[in-house]
Order: structure tokens, then C-alpha cells, then sequence
């Protein structure tokens, strides 16, 4: 057959049965023990392997590194093989635009063209990275996230609207997909600020009975404190039951503060290359590793995370054996990792939450920051508006600084600005400079309506906001 379709390629009744979810993920995986998941892991290892060494971006990496396929026998072997990260697929891109070396789009067997789903990821912390997906690959990533819904217990009964945006960035999709594919809830797309603006949103909520909401911190934070500040009356007009996304779990206070007290809250893990990689369970006792598809390592690049017993999250894609292998990628986020412990019995390690990036982290006066952190820090004073950056300065004569600019609905008076210091004076170990700044100041900076993930740190030789009060 030459013209291929994506479910040629990708047959979700199979598909299913090799990645469960709801009542047959619980079947599948309740008291099995790790020996018997080891073995999943690696017969899903090698089958990625394979197919990663005919990929010209492995076989450069390793063969640059000294080892090659035949030196791996199993999962046992895996630190043999380099990792690697954002920045080895960029000059991958940059030798071979505009996919990069790292793709293979060819079916071996008949030779087709695999109908590829190309996005991109926000640029968050650079240019835009290429995503590309095969239709095997996109729908396996949509029967794991489904499995993360249905355990969160979101159903029929469910009104979900997701604040995840569209265009080139995948996240709005792919959890579109998910859900429309996978999950009987009701599913309302209505974006970011740009693409519905927050007003908007809580009519959005009213009209059609809102009881979960899926997004980013960030965001859905600034919607529940538009709400709170223009009286819409959370308890009585909206009824919210659940909120779940990319939080972290210091967040949790902040967020229950501003959409009740009886919300319950879910966070899930992913990246763009790797999709969903753990998921909170009910304990609510950290992420829960998908191992049958994600192999996950924790990594320390400095001393100061290895004396944490945390570490760089490293990953490896055990379901992708096509297009885009992904064998050890560097996250670049910081975690831990926990040993087994579910009321149900899974066998999966967990992950303790997502500390940030590590090419986020900037070094002052000694102490490791990560700006993702700041958020939570200030959250609670009551002055702040929403919206925050840090700014990481290397001055003329060597010296760095660091400020931290903050929305607030205060002036600079009457102490408001040392106040924000000694706040994080008393969290972070040393003072940041801070720079109080109108409300909606900071959103071209940040993107907070436009970016998936707004913007915390710049990097730059003099303040972007001139110099600190």
C-alpha cells in the first residue's frame, strides 16, 4: 500500500492493549512485581535500541562516545550510552534543517513515508525545538496521559476546560487528543489569555458547568485571582471540583486558597520529546513513574545536587521504535527518585516533584536559586498581582546580580519592597534585589498570556527594566 494513512500505521485497539488504561492499566499492573515489569522494560528496550541504531543522530553520538548497539545487552547496560539533550538536537537541526539527523521517516518494510505530526516546543528556554512524532509514537502518548485522567478519576460526569494554548506548541493538542480519544469527560479547549481572554474564561466556566480545569500554574492561578478580585463568587457560580496540570506540588496551598478549599489537586510530569512520564497518584505522595513505557535516571551534574540525593531527570522512551527514538534524553529537570508505593498496588517507582531546571539555576552569592521557585515564595502577600521575572545581570566590572521584579498592586512605600526581601531572604538563604511593578507590567516580558510556560529568568549586561529602586 503506498498510500498510508496514520491508522495504517497506528491501530489504537492494538495499541491498547499493549499500554492500558482505566480498568485494564489496574488489571494489568496491580500486584505485578518489578522483576515481571523489568522484563516488559526490557523487551521494549530493545526494541527501541534497534531502531535507534539505524537513526544518523545515535549512530554519531555514540560512535563519538566509543560504544555502539552491540556493547548494550539490556537496561542493565544503559549507562554505557551517552546522554543527551536540547542542545545536541538543535546542531543536529542546525546540520540538516529543518528536522535534523535525529528523524527517520520511512517505513523499512514498504518503504512509505509515515505521516508525520511536526510541533514544536515553546522556546522557553531558547529557540524553538522541533518535535516530531510518528502516528504510533502520538498515539501511545495519548493512551498514557488517558491513563493518568482515569486515574485522577475524571469521567463522564466531567466538564473539562484546558488552558494549555495551540499553534506550533504541542501541549494544547496533545491533551486535546487524549481527552476527545480517550476520555468520556467533556472537553473545552479555550486556550490561553491571548486566545480567550480571562473574562472570558470564567463566563466559559459559568455557561457550561466547569468542574475540572487543566493549565499551567502559572495561568490558572491568574484566573482564579481575576476571579477572587472581581467577585464572581467561586463557591456559588463556579463550581470547580478539581484542578490538574503541570503545579508542582509547593503550589498546592496557593491554588486551593484561590478555588477553594475542597479542590483536589493532580500534577503530572512530561516534556515535549518524551510525553507524560509520572503522574500524582491519590496518596498524593509524588509522581508515579510510567515504567512500562518510561525508563527514568536521575543524573547529578554538581555536588550540590548529588548531597540533595536529587539530580538532572534523564529519560528513555521504551514505546518509540520508529520515527524519533529517545534513549537517555536529559530533561534538565530536578527530581528524586522514590521506591514503589501505591494503594494499588503498581509496581512503579516515583518521582518526588519537580524541583527545576537546571539550566534555569543561576549561582548567587553561593546559593543555588531556581527561579520556577520564586512563584510559590511570594504567592501569599497580599499585594501580589500575579506575575513575576528574574533577571540574572553580569555587570561590566565581573560582578552578577540578581533582581527580581515583581507585579504588585501596592506602591514602593511604606515598606513593601523590603518586605518582599526579607521574604526571600528568609526562603532562598540570601537577598535578591527586587523591583515592584504595576500590574500586567511584566506580560510582554514573561508571555504569561502567550507561552505555555511563562518566561522566569533573562539573562542579560544590564537591567531590562533599568536599574533596581
Amino acid at each position: 500500500m503506498t498510500n498510508k494513512t496514520y491508522y495504517d500505521f497506528a491501530n489504537p485497539y492494538v495499541l491498547r492493549k499493549e499500554y492500558p488504561f482505566g480498568e485494564e492499566f489496574t488489571e494489568t499492573f496491580s500486584g505485578m512485581s518489578r522483576d515481571e515489569l523489568h522484563h516488559i522494560q526490557n523487551e521494549r528496550f530493545a526494541s527501541a535500541l534497534d531502531q535507534a541504531a539505524k537513526v544518523p543522530f545515535y549512530k554519531n553520538l555514540w560512535k563519538k562516545h566509543g560504544v555502539s548497539r552491540g556493547d548494550v545487552r539490556g537496561l542493565e547496560d544503559i549507562k554505557l550510552l551517552p546522554t543527551f539533550g536540547k542542545a545536541e538536537i538543535m546542531e543536529s537541526v542546525a546540520a540538516m534543517p529543518p528536522l535534523g539527523l535525529h528523524s527517520v521517516i520511512e517505513d523499512p518494510d514498504s518503504k512509505a513515508h509515515y505521516p508525520i505530526i511536526l510541533h514544536t516546543t515553546s522556546g522557553t528556554t531558547g529557540e524553538p525545538q522541533p518535535l516530531i512524532y510518528s502516528p504510533r509514537t502520538r498515539e501511545v502518548q495519548s493512551l498514557l496521559l488517558a491513563r493518568a485522567y482515569h486515574q485522577f478519576g475524571i469521567g463522564s460526569n466531567d466538564v473539562v476546560q484546558s488552558f494549555y494554548g495551540f499553534g506550533p506548541i504541542n501541549g494544547g493538542h496533545y491533551i486535546r487528543e487524549a481527552f476527545t480519544k480517550y476520555n468520556p469527560a467533556i472537553f473545552l479547549p479555550t486556550g490561553t489569555g491571548v486566545e480567550t481572554p480571562t473574562e472570558k474564561q470564567i463566563e466559559y466556566m459559568k455557561r457550561f458547568g466547569t468542574t475540572v480545569l487543566t493549565g499551567f500554574g502559572d495561568y490558572v492561578a491568574r484566573v482564579g485571582r481575576y476571579a477572587r478580585s472581581n467577585n464572581e463568587g467561586l463557591a456559588k457560580d463556579i463550581n470547580i471540583r478539581m484542578l490538574v496540570g503541570h503545579f508542582g506540588f509547593d503550589s498546592y496551598d496557593v491554588l486551593r486558597e484561590l478555588w477553594g478549599s475542597e479542590v483536589e489537586i493532580f500534577d503530572w510530569y512530561g516534556v515535549g520529546d518524551t510525553g507524560i512520564v509520572g503522574w500524582e497518584g491519590k496518596e498524593h505522595n509524588g509522581l508515579h513513574i510510567m515504567e512500562d513505557a518510561q525508563y527514568v535516571e536521575i543524573e547529578a551534574e554538581s555536588e550540590e545536587q548529588d548531597d540533595k540525593g536529587s539530580g538532572n531527570i534523564v529519560v528513555t522512551c521504551l514505546y518509540i521504535n520508529d520515527v524519533f527514538p529517545i534513549i537517555r534524553f536529559n530533561t534538565h529537570d530536578v527530581s528524586c527518585v522514590l521506591p514503589p508505593d501505591n494503594i494499588d498496588g503498581y509496581p512503579f517507582r516515583r518521582l518526588g516533584g519537580i524541583g527545576g531546571r537546571s539550566d534555569d539555576m543561576v549561582k548567587f552569592k553561593g546559593i543555588n536559586i531556581y527561579p520556577q521557585s520564586i512563584g510559590n515564595i511570594i504567592e501569599k502577600t497580599d499585594d501580589y498581582a500575579g506575575n513575576y521575572l528574574c533577571e540574572w545581570v553580569r555587570l561590566d566590572d565581573g560582578k552578577q546580580d540578581l533582581i527580581i521584579y515583581i507585579e504588585s498592586s501596592l506602591k514602593d512605600s511604606d515598606g513593601v519592597r523590603e518586605n518582599y526581601e526579607a521574604i526571600l531572604k528568609k526562603s532562598l538563604g540570601v537577598t535578591p534585589r527586587v523591583r515592584l511593578v504595576a500590574k500586567h507590567g511584566l506580560d510582554d516580558l514573561t508571555g504569561i498570556n502567550v507561552r505555555q510556560k511563562p518566561r522566569r529568568l533573562i539573562k542579560s549586561s544590564k537591567p531590562a527594566l533599568g536599574a533596581p529602586l
